[in-house]
């Protein structure tokens, strides 16, 4: 408990799930499953999803969150303190926020400067072609409003763990949930008539985002769906980036973790459902499935020119939305740093102070090198996946792609052939509580949760393609 007291601790449980769900609602759900979801056959990939969060998701989740509160420790040294066999891990976890950190808040930066022109009048602009790559190719305006971005991600977690990061999920959280809701519900009104005649409404958008679609559905392409699915909950539920061991390691022993880990799975999965309830049936309405696109261009190219298409009442939904983003980005950019300074403190014993300046010096250099990745350093490179990329895809690729499913098999195997399922249920189940899913957990940890990460790793290096 001393060593609770030194590095910071939750002050309940609520703040905790609170903490963690802020984590997992970032920009990954907000524009990575509502186009997998479009993509993938709609009700397919919703029900993969749905399958996956409470199996597999389930079981990482409880594994890292077990594996932070047992030894106290951040993810850098946690796992040595399990196995020394293991210590190699540790280095790995880290060093996945440590990469994703920079662009993160570069990314953030960018919803930042589109928060702005939407609040300022400029919906318009931000709607005309070539606006966004004129922004981020630009080489001083994306550099300031990443600093900006990075200046609050820093704040936060320099107030420590019960004053900064619990004290600002609790209040944004609930605003963020709300704000969602009610852009999902807006979004289900809308109706457009194209220069064609033909006429799109929200509920047709929504049909097209729920039903399933299994219309040419092979095995093949079923596995695709799957995959697609698996690596969205990565995203989903922060497992595998070293952030649930940091959050777990400010557990108080007295938290019931069987039931945080299922306020968890139910907040991430009801935030990622409404986040593609959200953007398809508005970006459907407008464009049709051809506006759903990958990545940035959903949300900074697609978007704001279905908010043009709105009329006035674009730019106050444009304003809204943008707030939304940019409190979900900021929860996420959040855990992430703090999975790298409770490492910096734990490893090298400095003050949270120190660390999270130090961290933040690192991030600065980083993030500078990623704006100017578009414009001074700019090239493009074939990853082993076979998309092409500039430095931030090269970054995203080797910590999501490479090194999280890296970090999450060993984790199995760690817990699952080594040191014992028992070992983490022991902790889960410490003050007496019921784990219901046990039988689901061993099974998924020691078989099903292995053998589906060798797939995905071996996809995303380029072995076989589905």
């Amino acid at each position: 408990m001393e060593n609770k007291q030194k590095r910071g601790s939750f002050s309940g449980s609520i703040g905790f799930v609170l903490a963690a769900a802020g984590s997992a609602v970032g920009l990954g759900n907000i524009w990575r499953f509502p186009y997998l979801a479009a993509k993938d056959g709609g009700g397919v990939f919703l029900l993969c999803y749905l399958v996956l969060a409470l199996t597999f998701g389930f079981a990482l989740l409880t594994t890292e969150i077990a594996i932070g509160r047992k030894t106290g420790k951040s993810p850098l040294v946690a796992y040595g303190a399990m196995d020394k066999k293991f210590a190699w891990v540790g280095p790995v976890a880290c060093l996945i926020p440590t990469i994703i950190l920079p662009y993160y808040c570069v990314i953030g930066g960018w919803v930042l400067r589109y928060l702005g022109a939407f609040v300022t009048g400029g919906g318009t602009a931000a709607a005309a072609d070539g606006f966004f790559t004129g922004f981020i190719t630009s080489q001083f305006s994306p550099i300031i409003w990443f600093v900006l971005f990075l200046a609050a991600t820093v704040l936060v977690v320099y107030k420590g763990v019960s004053n900064g990061i619990e004290r600002f999920s609790k209040v944004i959280m609930p605003v963020l949930l709300l704000m969602i809701m009610a852009i999902a519900a807006f979004s289900l009104t809308l109706s457009h008539t194209d220069a064609n005649g033909v006429t799109r409404t929200g509920l047709e958008g929504m049909r097209v985002y729920m039903i399933p679609n299994f219309a040419g559905m092979t095995v093949g392409r079923f596995l695709v769906v799957l995959m697609d699915a698996l690596g969205q909950l990565f995203y989903s539920i922060s497992v595998a980036m070293g952030i649930m061991i940091a959050y777990g390691s400010y557990v108080r022993k007295e938290t019931n973790i069987v039931k945080s880990v299922n306020q968890i799975e139910i907040f991430d999965t009801v935030v990622a459902f409404l986040a593609g309830l959200m953007i398809v049936p508005a970006v459907y309405t407008f464009m049709g499935t051809e506006g759903m696109s990958a990545g940035p261009s959903l949300m900074f190219i697609s978007l704001p020119k279905v908010f043009e298409a709105m009329g006035s009442v674009g730019t106050l939904v444009g304003v809204v939305f943008f707030v939304m983003v940019a409190f979900a980005a900021l929860t996420s950019s959040v855990s992430v740093m703090e999975a790298v300074v409770s490492s910096v403190m734990d490893r090298w014993h400095v003050s949270r102070n120190k660390a999270t300046a130090g961290v933040a010096v690192f991030a600065l250099v980083g993030g500078i090198v990623v704006c100017l990745g578009y414009n001074v350093w700019y090239f493009d490179l074939r990853l082993p996946n076979d998309s092409v990329g500039q430095i931030l895809d090269v970054m995203d690729y080797i910590s999501n792609y490479v090194l999280m499913p890296v970090v999450a098999l060993a984790s199995c195997v760690m817990v699952g052939w080594t040191l014992g399922p028992k070992s983490v249920i022991d902790e889960v189940t410490r003050n007496g509580e019921r784990f219901g899913r046990g039988k689901l957990y061993v099974a998924m940890i020691k078989v099903v949760a292995p053998v589906m990460l060798v797939f995905l790793l071996l996809q995303s290096l380029g072995v076989f393609s589905l």
